[in-house]
């Protein structure tokens, strides 16, 4: 596609929004801290039983928010495995607290919680949803004896296609903001109705782009990663194509793979109907961990 028709198209796409970006952003409202939206906040359990000895770290997507993964956390809270839902910065409050983070940021948040739960427990699995997922991923090739095991569910590690990602170094210094379709971010991707995942509808492009000039490295650093895996994707993902996950799985150096196709589940499959399935196949994954 010309150059041309590919900027028409995304100045279409952004046409209802742009005298909303027209006036910059400052650094000072960058830096305001807002509430937590309900639902968006981190949760916990110490678990119960045999499983407590079991810590699962789940971490969310990018401008999601732990709302995405909380019926997960306590479905497994009550098989009794350890939890730790993290809020990643910036997250669950308003776009502008996103503004001030970078994808460092949340890796950190990641490595700090890790770390905690890794000293209240025997084995730990951490568990991430899209980004979360590359975070995931990220910091187990980084440490892989962290971890007894670790679990992605459609998550992005390919680099994007199109005119627009080239362009997306400078048009963040132009667009301070963008809205979540125009950055290729279906809000509320999930098949099931009623659903809500609490994610932003405008995407700050700094932001953004710090996540994407990571792929590169986390994708060729998955050989890394030999401890067992659980990679689950949707077959209808609307934000991250099956491709990806398709990818880590060829790319992975563990021999030790629960590979779990997703048939009714969109995006945010923990919020759809593949739940269930999710929940009783990853309790199955880490069960079998735990006696390694």
């Amino acid at each position: 596609m010309p150059i041309s028709e590919s900027w028409q198209r995304f100045w279409l796409e952004i046409g209802p929004f742009r005298k909303a970006l027209r006036p910059r952003v400052s650094c000072k409202l960058a830096a305001v801290t807002f509430p937590v939206l309900p639902g968006a906040e981190p949760w916990s359990s110490s678990g119960s039983g045999e499983r407590a000895r079991i810590g699962v770290l789940l971490v969310h997507g990018f401008t999601g928010s732990p709302a995405s993964l909380r019926p997960l956390s306590e479905m497994l809270a009550r098989r009794g495995f350890a939890v730790e839902l993290v809020r990643l910065p910036g997250h669950g409050t308003h776009f502008r607290d996103l503004m001030a983070t970078r994808y460092e940021d949340w890796r950190g948040e990641v490595e700090r919680v890790l770390a905690e739960l890794r000293a209240r427990t025997e084995r730990v699995i951490p568990l991430g949803l899209s980004m979360g997922g590359t975070l995931v991923l990220d910091v187990v090739s980084q440490d892989p004896t962290a971890v007894s095991g670790a679990a992605t569910i459609n998550t992005p590690v390919l680099d994007r296609a199109g005119i627009l990602v080239k362009l997306a170094p400078f048009l963040e210094h132009v667009l301070p903001l963008v809205p979540a379709k125009a950055a290729g971010l279906a809000r509320n991707d999930i098949a099931k109705p009623g659903m809500n995942e609490l994610a932003y509808e405008w995407v700050p492009s700094k932001a953004g782009n710090s996540l994407v000039r990571e792929l590169s490295r986390v994708r060729r650093d998955l050989p890394k990663i030999t401890c067992p895996m659980f990679v689950a994707y949707s077959r209808a993902d609307h934000s991250v194509p099956p491709e990806n996950s398709k990818a880590i799985l060829r790319a992975l150096g563990s021999k030790d793979i629960t590979e779990l196709p997703l048939e009714r589940s969109y995006h945010v499959a923990t919020l759809d109907y593949d739940l269930d399935l999710i929940e009783e196949r990853f309790t199955a994954f880490a069960d079998r961990i735990a006696k390694l």
